[in-house]
């Protein structure tokens, strides 16, 4: 059997890390298998469905790497077909017309509610004979009896009563057939093996295997996967530090990170935290889902990235970064980013902050800030110090980072002084910063010329 997953997002926002999660792993299962990954736009709902987010989660999904197979789906643009096979239920007997309105059902409810029974439209139309009319909607006729199970790969063996489900609504008032109609039409029309969602759907799905029974379709096999939480063990939030994807792309995270955390937030393999996006496809068969709820961890995310830049080749890693550097408003050539890159990569832990770290070397002198922490260095003797030095650097016959070292340690040496009188000083002068790579790499970067300007800009 050929195994095939989709994911169908609203586009009623961006993409937001759980749907980003479901993808995944819906895309893995299919690559494993040598299967196919589908993609719907779920857009029925006209008020709230914008082009803007539906081209938004379609970027997201090209930036985690996560291509589709087959046409990009639109429910929009199914509606016909979805009457069509409403009308068949119609035709078959497993649904009718019903006039009741909503405020008849509501009062059904109550009176069950005050039964201790499940609250549930009591089929009171079911055997009228109705036909369509203005103010009707169509409800499947759920089985008198019966259970629903299911073997869920995440959570087990699931079973529902049927005398818990409703007869759901098919169609509206408007004519726009409702959700899990659509979705049972489109996941059997398209081929849909395996559906893998997240745990909230779980209500849903019983539903949907009546109506695949109704249809005489082979019911695919769920998986129902927990949401993510926060540390708190809250439903996730901004303040937990949770995104959309593409507010991580913006942020300068790696996709390649993103897709490695999100698997593991669900999902292992032993004790191992780091996977190439080769090795997911090899291991992730749709075993080892976690059934318990995955908390969100923005430090560990932070460092699962941060390990991706360390081991990005440095070409790769520059034209990543040229994009940031734009945005600040510096066009430098990805030649002189990737030279200055073994400096700084191991100190930043996403693009955003390596390319604000970067751009003290594309200012001028005078554009250079120097914060309050690196001012206290710029003392007397530290701009005396600068003095002396500038007059030395400039006399130098070669001007490189190892030539500078040499010049650097031996000036302390021979003045009898601590390199904590002359490395800080040099450093607010050259970064504007107290902190950052050795003194001397970063005169050779910023090359004579410009690092004379911000030492005497300094000592003065």
């Amino acid at each position: 059997m050929k195994i095939v997953t989709r994911f169908a997002p609203s586009p009623t926002g961006h993409l937001h890390i759980g749907g980003g999660r479901t993808a995944i792993f819906c895309w893995l299962l299919a690559r494993h298998f040598g299967g196919e990954f589908r993609l719907r736009i779920e857009d029925t709902d006209a008020t709230r469905s914008k082009q803007e987010y539906t081209d938004s989660i379609l970027a997201s999904m090209k930036w985690l790497g996560l291509d589709w197979d087959g046409d990009l789906t639109y429910q929009s643009k199914r509606l016909d077909i979805y009457n069509a096979y409403i009308d068949r239920l119609l035709e078959t007997g497993h649904a009718y017309w019903c006039d009741c309105t909503p405020e008849e059902v509501e009062a059904m409810r109550e009176v069950a509610r005050a039964r201790g029974e499940k609250p549930r439209y009591n089929g009171k139309c079911r055997d009228r004979g109705l036909t369509a009319g203005p103010g009707r909607v169509v409800r499947l006729r759920v089985p008198d009896e019966g259970r629903i199970v299911f073997n869920d790969m995440v959570k087990g063996t699931i079973s529902v009563d049927v005398s818990e489900l409703d007869d759901m609504v098919l169609r509206r008032t408007d004519g726009m057939p409702t959700y899990n109609l659509a979705v049972v039409v489109d996941d059997h029309d398209m081929g849909v093996t395996h559906v893998l969602r997240g745990d909230d759907h779980v209500s849903n799905t019983p539903k949907q295997i009546l109506l695949y029974n109704a249809f005489g379709f082979e019911v695919p096999t769920f998986g129902h996967v927990p949401m993510i939480c926060g540390p708190d063990h809250q439903k996730l939030s901004k303040r937990h530090g949770a995104r959309a994807v593409i507010e991580y792309e913006q942020d300068g995270l790696l996709p390649q990170a993103l897709v490695n955390y999100l698997v593991r937030l669900g999902w292992s393999h032993g004790d191992q935290e780091i996977f190439s996006l080769k090795e997911l496809v090899e291991l992730f068969d749709g075993n080892n889902l976690n059934s318990s709820p995955a908390a969100f961890d923005p430090e560990k995310l932070k460092w699962l990235n941060a390990h991706y830049l360390r081991n990005t080749p440095f070409p790769q890693l520059a034209a990543m970064v040229r994009p940031f550097l734009e945005k600040l408003g510096y066009d430098v050539p990805a030649e002189k980013i990737e030279a200055l890159l073994p400096m700084y990569v191991e100190r930043a832990s996403d693009l955003a902050a390596l390319a604000q770290a970067l751009t003290i070397y594309f200012k001028p002198a005078e554009e250079l800030v120097i914060e309050e922490k690196a001012m206290k260095a710029l003392n007397e003797d530290g701009k005396h110090q600068l003095s002396v030095l500038h007059d030395m650097i400039a006399d130098m016959p070669e001007f490189s980072a190892e030539a500078l070292d040499t010049l650097l340690h031996e000036y302390v040496e021979k003045g009898g002084l601590k390199f904590k009188q002359v490395g800080p000083p040099l450093r607010s002068a050259l970064t504007g910063l107290a902190g950052g790579p050795s003194v001397h790499d970063v005169m050779a970067a910023l090359g004579r010329e410009e690092s004379l300007k911000r030492i005497a800009r300094a000592a003065n």
